[in-house]
């Protein structure tokens, strides 16, 4: 029997269903570490009202990752409209997992039925089983917590961590176990691309996590955002993600870094569409070496609907580039 590489990645938001959706076709065993500190918009308003896991990205991650017919997945994704009083912005799919999560007493559970009825290929693991409220101290020392609220104060960013409801830490919470053996498990482990503070580190920030992946023998690639992000990443350089991971792990863990060096045309970008973004992300490739980061400079932009995003088969073409490099 061939060995199927394992692949894990690391995330949430809207960048790790990019990723995910191009290794769906790719010849190796996938698997998904979601992010579950996410309270804004239709997550958090079913978080907050039936205290459930917030769904929202484990809701995309599952489509990124599902072999069903376009219109089942369409259903699935449907958002009603905010005219809708009862239901306004709320996703089909959302209600789904929500009703589930009750259903079988924990997001993991509900997760891994769906996934099954879903068709999906890979595995798709919420990183705890209960809703994680994301905290962050600011470089002027003052302190917010809630993941909606730390990126509209649009302030920067000195470090994040991540609590449960009865006030445990990122030392304390028990991540899902299958989460750490797929971690240990895994020939390749990639992080993002996604937001630094409110999407990628909730996930790091729990000890057990960040042990498995610092111990683990897998090489670590960072896929670096294409675009700084309003309040979080305002002026960095590729390097500054990187060294902002490595000081939240407390050592140098990233072994690769895919960067994107296609300019982004200035005339294009709908700022307003895309409100999140501002500038380009930076470059400091000598920064990266400094770091012990292998740096693998590319053009991965895709231009569309005046944004900026990755070129998913560009990306995914090179992750397997990787892999087979590694295991030659």
């Amino acid at each position: 029997m061939i060995h199927k590489p394992k692949i894990v990645v690391i995330g949430g938001g809207t960048g790790l269903p990019v990723v995910l959706r191009g290794l769906r076709d790719q010849d190796a065993d996938v698997t998904a570490v979601v992010t579950v500190a996410d309270d804004g918009g239709s997550s958090g308003i079913l978080r907050n009202y039936i205290n459930v896991v917030p769904p929202g990205d484990i809701r995309n991650v599952l489509v990124a990752l599902s072999e069903m017919s376009p219109l089942e997945l369409d259903v699935f994704q449907y958002r009603f409209k905010s005219s809708d009083q009862f239901f306004a912005g709320h996703a089909i799919g959302n209600l789904i997992i929500s009703a589930l999560s009750e259903m079988r007493g924990g997001i993991f559970p509900a997760v891994q039925e769906l996934s099954q009825m879903m068709k999906i290929r890979g595995h798709v693991y919420p990183v705890a089983n209960e809703p994680l409220t994301l905290n962050a101290e600011f470089t002027d020392g003052t302190k917010l917590s809630g993941e909606a609220e730390i990126t509209a104060a649009h302030r920067q960013i000195k470090r994040v961590w991540v609590t449960t409801a009865d006030g445990a830490d990122g030392d304390q919470i028990q991540p899902v176990p299958e989460v750490l053996a797929a971690i240990r498990a895994a020939d390749q482990i990639v992080i993002g691309p996604g937001s630094l503070f409110t999407s990628i580190l909730p996930n790091l920030t729990i000890r057990a996590v960040r042990d498995a992946i610092c111990e683990s023998r897998a090489e670590v690639v960072y896929i670096c955002n294409i675009m700084t992000q309003k309040g979080e990443t305002d002026h960095f350089t590729d390097a500054d993600h990187v060294r902002v991971l490595n000081d939240h792990l407390g050592q140098n863990f990233i072994d690769t870094v895919l960067v994107n060096i296609q300019p982004v045309p200035k005339n294009y970008l709908d700022f307003k569409q895309w409100n999140e973004i501002s500038q380009p992300v930076g470059h400091d490739f000598q920064g990266l070496r400094d770091l012990g980061c292998r740096v693998i400079s590319a053009n991965f932009l895709r231009l569309k609907d005046n944004g900026a995003f990755h070129d998913r088969d560009r990306v995914v073409a090179e992750l397997m580039n990787r892999l087979h490099q590694v295991h030659e």
